[in-house]
């Protein structure tokens, strides 16, 4: 396997998977109202994760992330679906979805979307894909 030993390339990964992983929430939080959501955001926090893989390998990852990233599927889907499916009891159609308005203390007003949820369990759904697919290649050689 490819021990990336490049002091250059792992002083930029951190920097670089920063900025991905902050962009990625952003895009998460703006998605059901902006261009974004869950999918693309999913996509960016795989890429960061896969950035810092090629660049200190598993051993390292695994340490500094140790999650199971076959269980993210299962646990967005049931989000996901379970967002869709919770409208049904308040007899509305299949993903049918609610907002409110909250004030926080250094945020002040911000609204809460039952879609973030949704978007949430789609986030969950991509990255766990996309991460075992590409470790499960990568570790296969």
């Amino acid at each position: 396997m490819y021990q990336a030993n490049d002091l250059i390339f792992r002083t930029t990964t951190s920097l670089i998977a920063f900025i991905l992983l902050g962009f990625s929430i952003y895009l998460l939080l703006a998605g059901h109202n902006s261009p974004g959501g869950g999918f693309i955001g999913g996509l960016v926090t795989s890429s960061a994760i896969i950035l810092m893989y090629m660049a200190y390998g598993a051993g390292v990852l695994r340490k500094i992330l140790p999650i199971n990233y076959r269980m993210l599927v299962p646990a967005g889907l049931l989000l996901a679906a379970g967002t869709g499916i919770g409208s049904f009891l308040f007899q509305q159609p299949f993903l049918s979805h609610t907002y409110g308005y909250a004030e926080f203390p250094i945020f002040g007003e911000l609204e809460l979307a039952t879609a973030m949820i949704f978007d949430f369990g789609v986030y969950l759904t991509v990255l766990g894909v996309t991460v075992t697919i590409i470790l499960t290649i990568a570790e296969d050689r």
